[in-house]
């Protein structure tokens, strides 16, 4: 069946969390839980994430109107909405660009896990990091929380409207490092394993782009094409800080 997808696709991670340099706080104190006050959701940008965002949406800003965004959607948290947000103004006096926001984009839930360091969670919850081992991180669903498979199943909902709304568009978005990972995996077709692989090779920068084109070959990806993947020239470019760190809760990724 053929999908129509859109002309080009870029998948973005949101600039540096105050949830980041909180997580990289706790890890190094040894703390089993990480010092963050707001909901996940609420968690903003820190000072560098914002100088990320503005280096990425001046980068976008300087393609040739053609060949930019038409399309920005974001997951509903904070740190990505800020993220797009600020594409969005940095294109809108050309393009009136604006934030479309989609739930089925949010970060992946913890559950009981959600706060806690791998210390922490060896320490408070060593059944479920033993389930974990077992299962494999990949099938391993925290109670009131989420598997990698679940986020999986709302994101190919989530492009399926992308291919019925979007077909031929350049569109944007804003969201998660699982969200990215896991975005691969469906356009990609790629197995566990491979997805897996990907994800040891190395954390998802902070507004690192990975961007999808037009494939002449409708059976490779559903005809997109992988151009790039966790591209960070736009921030060094700009002489930005370019950070890796894990997200609050990766620890239970």
């Amino acid at each position: 069946m053929k999908i129509n997808w859109p002309k080009q696709l870029w998948i973005v991670r949101h600039g540096e969390s105050a949830g980041n340099v909180a997580r990289d706080a706790a890890d190094l104190a040894g703390h089993a839980r990480i010092d963050i006050a707001e909901r996940d959701v609420d968690v903003p940008l820190s000072a560098l994430g914002q100088q990320q965002a503005d280096a990425l949406a001046a980068w976008f800003s300087a393609l040739p109107l053609s060949e930019q965004p038409n399309i920005l959607l974001a997951s509903p948290y904070q740190r990505a909405v800020r993220t797009a947000d600020t594409i969005a103004e940095k294109l809108s006096a050309k393009s009136q660009l604006s934030t479309r926001v989609d739930e089925r984009l949010r970060e992946k839930e913890f559950g009981i896990l959600d706060r806690l360091t791998r210390r922490g969670i060896e320490e408070l919850h060593p059944d479920q990091a033993e389930f974990r081992r077992i299962l494999g991180k990949f099938y391993h669903r925290p109670p009131a929380g989420e598997s990698w498979c679940d986020v999986i199943l709302r994101l190919r909902s989530m492009l399926d409207t992308v291919s019925l709304h979007y077909s031929g568009q350049r569109v944007l978005i804003v969201a998660h490092q699982v969200v990215v990972l896991c975005m691969r995996y469906i356009i990609e077709d790629l197995s566990e394993d491979q997805i897996l692989n990907i994800d040891r090779q190395g954390d998802v920068a902070n507004c690192g782009i990975t961007e999808y084109v037009e494939s002449s070959n409708k059976d490779v990806g559903g005809g997109l094409r992988l151009k790039r993947y966790n591209f960070v020239a736009p921030l060094i470019d700009a002489g930005t800080p370019v950070t890796k760190q894990k997200d609050a809760n990766l620890a239970a990724r």
